[in-house]
Protein backbone atom coordinates (compact mmCIF):
# COMPACT_ATOMS: atom_id res chain seq x y z
CA UNK A 1 0.00 0.00 0.00
CA UNK A 2 1.12 3.94 -0.40
CA UNK A 3 -0.17 6.82 0.35
CA UNK A 4 1.31 9.88 1.38
CA UNK A 5 0.28 10.05 4.96
CA UNK A 6 0.34 13.07 6.59
CA UNK A 7 2.46 14.96 3.96
CA UNK A 8 -0.12 17.37 2.72
CA UNK A 9 1.70 20.35 1.93
CA UNK A 10 4.79 22.75 3.12
CA UNK A 11 8.03 23.03 0.95
CA UNK A 12 10.50 21.37 3.38
CA UNK A 13 13.06 23.67 1.39
CA UNK A 14 14.09 25.78 4.57
CA UNK A 15 17.79 26.15 4.88
CA UNK A 16 16.81 25.78 8.76
CA UNK A 17 15.07 22.53 8.52
CA UNK A 18 16.14 20.15 10.74
CA UNK A 19 14.49 17.38 8.88
CA UNK A 20 16.93 15.41 5.99
CA UNK A 21 16.58 12.40 3.17
CA UNK A 22 19.16 10.14 3.15
CA UNK A 23 19.10 6.37 2.11
CA UNK A 24 18.32 4.11 5.58
CA UNK A 25 21.17 2.79 7.78
CA UNK A 26 20.83 -0.26 9.90
CA UNK A 27 19.59 1.62 12.97
CA UNK A 28 16.80 3.10 11.43
CA UNK A 29 14.78 -0.17 10.44
CA UNK A 30 13.68 -1.02 13.83
CA UNK A 31 11.95 2.25 13.78
CA UNK A 32 9.87 2.38 10.71
CA UNK A 33 7.15 -0.05 11.82
CA UNK A 34 5.60 2.46 14.62
CA UNK A 35 6.03 5.06 12.03
CA UNK A 36 4.16 3.27 9.12
CA UNK A 37 1.26 1.98 12.02
CA UNK A 38 1.21 5.98 13.44
CA UNK A 39 0.80 7.23 9.49
CA UNK A 40 -1.72 4.53 8.32
CA UNK A 41 -4.38 6.09 10.98
CA UNK A 42 -5.15 8.95 9.20
CA UNK A 43 -6.66 6.53 6.76
CA UNK A 44 -9.13 5.18 9.05
CA UNK A 45 -12.61 4.71 7.44
CA UNK A 46 -10.67 5.01 3.89
CA UNK A 47 -8.96 1.37 4.31
CA UNK A 48 -9.85 -1.97 6.08
CA UNK A 49 -8.69 -1.82 9.85
CA UNK A 50 -6.38 -5.08 8.69
CA UNK A 51 -4.50 -3.06 6.35
CA UNK A 52 -3.96 -0.40 8.37
CA UNK A 53 -2.83 -2.52 11.18
CA UNK A 54 -0.19 -4.05 8.68
CA UNK A 55 3.57 -2.93 8.93
CA UNK A 56 6.45 -3.90 6.49
CA UNK A 57 8.73 -6.63 8.44
CA UNK A 58 11.76 -5.61 9.57
CA UNK A 59 13.50 -8.41 7.43
CA UNK A 60 11.93 -6.58 4.40
CA UNK A 61 13.26 -3.57 4.89
CA UNK A 62 16.83 -4.27 5.77
CA UNK A 63 16.26 -6.36 2.12
CA UNK A 64 15.05 -3.16 0.63
CA UNK A 65 18.05 -1.25 2.55
CA UNK A 66 20.52 -3.62 1.25
CA UNK A 67 19.11 -2.86 -2.27
CA UNK A 68 19.49 0.87 -1.50
CA UNK A 69 15.94 1.02 -2.30
CA UNK A 70 14.91 2.49 1.34
CA UNK A 71 15.02 6.63 1.92
CA UNK A 72 13.98 8.04 5.30
CA UNK A 73 12.90 11.17 6.54
CA UNK A 74 15.18 11.99 9.41
CA UNK A 75 14.46 14.50 12.56
CA UNK A 76 17.55 15.10 14.79
CA UNK A 77 19.54 12.09 13.13
CA UNK A 78 15.94 9.64 14.06
CA UNK A 79 13.55 8.80 11.29
CA UNK A 80 10.14 10.32 10.86
CA UNK A 81 8.95 9.29 7.79
CA UNK A 82 10.40 6.70 4.68
CA UNK A 83 9.74 5.75 1.18
CA UNK A 84 10.57 2.47 -0.74
CA UNK A 85 10.65 1.53 -3.71
CA UNK A 86 10.24 -2.02 -5.64
CA UNK A 87 11.12 -3.48 -9.13
CA UNK A 88 8.45 -5.68 -10.23
CA UNK A 89 9.69 -5.18 -14.02
CA UNK A 90 12.54 -3.87 -16.20
CA UNK A 91 12.94 -0.10 -16.09
CA UNK A 92 10.31 0.98 -13.86
CA UNK A 93 9.95 1.34 -9.88
CA UNK A 94 7.50 1.16 -8.14
CA UNK A 95 6.92 3.37 -5.33
CA UNK A 96 5.41 0.66 -2.80
CA UNK A 97 5.15 2.81 -0.03
CA UNK A 98 5.74 6.11 1.57
CA UNK A 99 4.71 7.21 5.34
CA UNK A 100 5.24 10.27 7.55
CA UNK A 101 4.41 10.18 10.97
CA UNK A 102 1.83 12.64 12.02
CA UNK A 103 3.47 14.37 14.54
CA UNK A 104 5.80 15.54 10.96
CA UNK A 105 3.06 16.03 8.63
CA UNK A 106 2.34 19.07 6.55
CA UNK A 107 6.25 20.06 6.27
CA UNK A 108 6.67 19.01 3.00
CA UNK A 109 8.46 15.53 4.02
CA UNK A 110 6.42 13.33 1.49
CA UNK A 111 6.82 15.58 -1.91
CA UNK A 112 10.81 15.17 -0.71
CA UNK A 113 10.62 11.84 0.10
CA UNK A 114 8.99 11.13 -3.48
CA UNK A 115 11.57 13.81 -5.37
CA UNK A 116 13.79 11.67 -3.49
CA UNK A 117 12.92 8.08 -4.61
CA UNK A 118 12.43 10.44 -9.03
CA UNK A 119 15.56 11.35 -8.69
CA UNK A 120 17.42 8.42 -8.07
CA UNK A 121 15.14 6.41 -10.35
CA UNK A 122 16.08 8.80 -13.09
CA UNK A 123 19.92 8.84 -12.47
CA UNK A 124 20.18 5.51 -12.51
CA UNK A 125 18.18 5.06 -16.05
CA UNK A 126 14.64 3.81 -14.73
CA UNK A 127 12.00 4.92 -17.43
CA UNK A 128 9.08 6.05 -14.94
CA UNK A 129 7.65 5.81 -11.46
CA UNK A 130 4.81 3.68 -10.45
CA UNK A 131 2.41 3.78 -7.80
CA UNK A 132 -1.17 3.13 -6.28
CA UNK A 133 -3.15 5.43 -4.26
CA UNK A 134 -6.41 6.39 -3.09
CA UNK A 135 -8.41 8.41 -5.54
CA UNK A 136 -10.88 9.97 -3.01
CA UNK A 137 -8.44 10.71 -0.47
CA UNK A 138 -7.59 14.55 -0.57
CA UNK A 139 -3.78 14.11 0.18
CA UNK A 140 -3.38 11.20 -2.04
CA UNK A 141 -4.35 11.37 -6.36
CA UNK A 142 -3.91 15.17 -5.90
CA UNK A 143 -0.64 15.04 -4.05
CA UNK A 144 0.89 12.96 -6.84
CA UNK A 145 -0.72 15.03 -9.07
CA UNK A 146 1.18 18.08 -8.06
CA UNK A 147 4.39 15.96 -8.38
CA UNK A 148 3.81 14.64 -12.06
CA UNK A 149 2.41 11.41 -11.81
CA UNK A 150 -1.06 10.66 -14.07
CA UNK A 151 -3.54 8.53 -13.66
CA UNK A 152 -2.37 5.16 -15.69
CA UNK A 153 -5.94 3.56 -17.29
CA UNK A 154 -7.06 0.26 -16.11
CA UNK A 155 -6.40 -1.41 -19.74
CA UNK A 156 -2.95 0.08 -19.70
CA UNK A 157 -1.76 -1.29 -16.72
CA UNK A 158 1.44 -4.17 -17.27
CA UNK A 159 1.23 -7.15 -15.81
CA UNK A 160 3.56 -6.11 -13.04
CA UNK A 161 1.25 -3.28 -11.92
CA UNK A 162 -1.83 -5.69 -12.38
CA UNK A 163 -0.45 -8.06 -10.02
CA UNK A 164 0.04 -5.04 -7.48
CA UNK A 165 -4.18 -4.06 -8.16
CA UNK A 166 -4.79 -7.93 -7.78
CA UNK A 167 -2.81 -8.25 -4.37
CA UNK A 168 -4.38 -5.12 -2.84
CA UNK A 169 -7.60 -6.46 -3.49
CA UNK A 170 -6.38 -9.62 -2.11
CA UNK A 171 -5.80 -7.54 1.15
CA UNK A 172 -8.72 -6.22 1.43
CA UNK A 173 -8.31 -2.89 -0.32
CA UNK A 174 -11.76 -1.57 -2.55
CA UNK A 175 -9.70 -1.37 -5.75
CA UNK A 176 -12.60 1.30 -6.98
CA UNK A 177 -11.38 3.96 -4.64
CA UNK A 178 -7.53 3.15 -5.96
CA UNK A 179 -6.00 4.50 -8.76
CA UNK A 180 -2.56 3.56 -10.10
CA UNK A 181 -0.43 6.30 -11.16
CA UNK A 182 3.19 6.87 -12.99
CA UNK A 183 6.10 9.46 -13.76
CA UNK A 184 7.50 9.31 -16.33
CA UNK A 185 11.00 10.62 -16.37
CA UNK A 186 12.93 12.02 -18.84
CA UNK A 187 16.81 11.76 -17.49
CA UNK A 188 19.99 9.59 -18.66
CA UNK A 189 18.95 6.03 -19.54
CA UNK A 190 21.23 3.08 -18.73
CA UNK A 191 20.61 -0.76 -18.53
CA UNK A 192 18.59 -1.63 -15.35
Amino acid sequence: MIDSHGARGGSGDSNESPYAIALARPADLALIPAIELAAARLLVGHAPESVLAEATSEGDLDRLRREGHLWVATANARPVGFAYVEVFEPRIAHLDEIDVHPDHGRRGLGRRLVMAVCDWAETVGFEAVTLCTFRDVPWNMPFYKKLGFDVVPDDMFSPAIASVVTDEARRGLDISRRVVMRRTLTGPRSAV
